[in-house]
């Protein structure tokens, strides 16, 4: 029954010989002007166009954070039907820690020693980190990750 009058009231329209004028959410749609096509008035702020913006940088991971997941490559090893995923993602891992050594607030000269390893690493594949190419230089590969672990074991503020 509440129900009933609620919508009753809420659709009634105003009487003939009111002063009170609707309110603002009592207003017609100008829904017939979007329908035939018609531009909305330029003085209309919600039709304004928004301007384009730029995306949002995706942040950049932790140096312990990266680290920790190029750890967790330690214990996996080149198998058959294997070796395509661990080599890339040992590399896809060692990219992410250059990208976060670079963008540490200690800046990338307290890491020094290994971005230069990385460095020397992402020289050597080149733009081809195709599992050929992973496969050719896997003990550059799989050295930087070991020198890397045995550098960091020695900056223990740098992963805790």
């Amino acid at each position: 029954m509440f129900l009933a009058a609620f919508l009753v009231s809420c659709s009634a329209s105003p009487e003939a010989g009111s002063d009170r004028k609707p309110a603002a959410s009592e207003q017609p749609a100008k829904v017939a002007d979007a329908a035939d096509g018609a531009e909305p008035a330029a003085a209309e702020p919600a039709a304004a166009e928004p301007e384009a913006q730029e995306p949002l940088p995706t942040p950049v991971e932790k140096v312990r954070d990266a680290f920790a997941t190029l750890q967790a490559t330690l214990g996996d090893t080149c198998t058959p039907g294997n070796c395509d995923y661990f080599l890339g993602r040992v590399n896809d891992e060692l990219t992410g820690l250059d990208e976060a050594m670079k963008a540490d607030p200690k800046g990338p000269g307290h890491f020094k020693q290994p971005l230069a390893w990385m460095s020397a690493l992402q020289e050597t594949l080149g733009d081809d980190t195709s599992t050929a190419n992973l496969e050719k230089h896997r003990s550059e590969l799989i050295g930087v990750r070991d020198k890397i672990n045995t550098w960091m074991q020695d900056h223990p503020d740098d992963y805790r």
